[in-house]
């Protein structure tokens, strides 16, 4: 019987190793991504100021509540990670570079990475944008199926590399949990193999928060219980842990610290909605800057009817969601007649439901969601001709 062999692929870095692409001169320099979304560009090149004689902006100028969405690694030796707030980031590393970020550019590269790798060992799971698991098990089955499996992770690093110019890491292990942790373990550009005999002497002593799925209050929660590694939870009394953490998730980690995990790779997943959402550098007034509110409005509308197109769905049920400066929510949808990935017919159902929302307080974030989803090729004519038409009752303004 063939020995299951799973690989996570892990980009290294993705959005700002994608960004160093674009402006090489600023390799081996602490660089930040994040804090708002680049502006639209009819051409992907080089914006004319930012150039090796015109720097991004350094972190200390910065001034917003926006975080930071990914760091070169010279800029995690001072400190920074993804999630960080921009403010204090800038009281960490002052002198570090500040790029915004670029969405459509790293989805165009994911999907050249994806494709890259799915030439070699079709069965992929695709886990987000940079980050998916495959099954080697087929692919590596033999006599020295770990040695093979090595040899196809160092052919699919050269393989990523040729399509994109980027570096990936790799784990390869029997199961997916194993190998997401492995991913980590050599970065950058790290191949990592290790089977389930390995598991005491290499994972056990990684602390317990390498454990994909152990959060920080679970490991804190932990640490107060004097677990502090991988080995000290595989060690620890069940009971202990399902009193503390309740049956589920308590045996979970009893299991998961083993290295246990019958998780299969999943190569394909209806999704259940597709969405995007933009929150402001500043606050935003429903009536002062509606002009401004209604093209970033329209723009998510039109990301929508991209995405819905780039994948093959069409959808019923738009949604809207609001965040305001006090940081309440509301949400709105309504379902249409039929199913639709027309720009248009988005974003007049849209502000359909923007009719039921009190605008009373200025908007700090911005959302559209695509629900009941269904393949786009089952669309019939009526459905075509109603994309066509105009959604009775609604406007195009989004402030009226």
């Amino acid at each position: 019987m063939t020995s299951r062999i799973v690989a996570h692929l892990d980009m290294d870095a993705f959005y700002a190793s994608v960004e160093l692409l674009r402006y090489p001169w600023l390799r081996g320099r602490p660089v930040v991504v994040g804090g708002r979304r680049r502006a639209p560009q009819t051409d992907a090149g080089t914006p004319e100021d930012i150039g090796p004689e015109s720097l991004p902006p350094a972190l200390r100028d910065y001034t917003g509540r926006g975080v930071i969405t990914t760091a070169t690694y010279e800029a995690r030796e001072l400190g920074l990670h993804s999630g960080m707030a921009m403010m204090k980031a800038a009281r960490l590393a002052p002198d570090a570079l500040l790029l915004p970020a670029d969405f459509d550019r790293y989805r165009q590269y994911s999907r050249q990475f994806k494709d890259a790798v799915r030439s070699l060992a079709p069965l992929v799971e695709d886990r987000g944008i940079d980050e998916i698991y495959i099954d080697f098990s087929e692919a590596c089955a033999g006599t020295d199926p770990w040695r093979a499996a090595r040899a196809l992770a160092s052919e699919i690093q050269r393989a990523v590399h040729a399509a994109t110019g980027l570096s990936c890491s790799l784990g390869v292990t029997p199961n997916k949990l194993l190998s997401k942790i492995a991913s980590d373990m050599h970065k950058p550009g790290g191949i990592t193999v290790l089977t389930e005999a390995e598991v005491a002497a290499r994972i056990w002593p990684l602390m317990a928060r390498k454990v994909n799925g152990i959060g920080p209050k679970a490991g804190a929660r932990l640490e107060s219980l004097g677990i502090l590694t991988i080995g000290d939870l595989a060690h620890a009394d069940p009971a202990l842990l399902i009193e503390q953490f309740g049956r589920s998730f308590g045996s979970w980690m009893h299991e998961a610290a083993h290295g246990r995990d019958s998780r299969p790779v999943v190569t394909f997943s209806e999704p259940k909605s597709i969405s995007r959402e933009t929150t402001f550098e500043q606050d935003l007034h429903p009536v002062r800057d509606r002009d401004q509110l209604s093209a970033i409005f329209t723009g998510l509308c039109i990301q929508i009817a991209a995405d819905l197109e780039r994948k093959g769905y069409a959808g019923r049920t738009v949604g809207l969601k609001l965040r305001f400066d006090d940081f309440s929510q509301v949400t709105r949808d309504r379902t249409i007649e039929r199913p639709t990935r027309d720009a248009q017919v988005i974003r007049r159902a849209a502000g359909a439901c923007l009719k039921r929302v009190t605008l009373d307080r200025r908007i700090r974030l911005l959302g559209v969601r695509m629900g009941t989803l269904s393949a786009a090729d089952t669309m019939d004519d009526a459905d075509r001709q109603a994309d066509e038409q105009a959604l009775p009752g609604a406007t195009l303004s989004l402030f009226p």
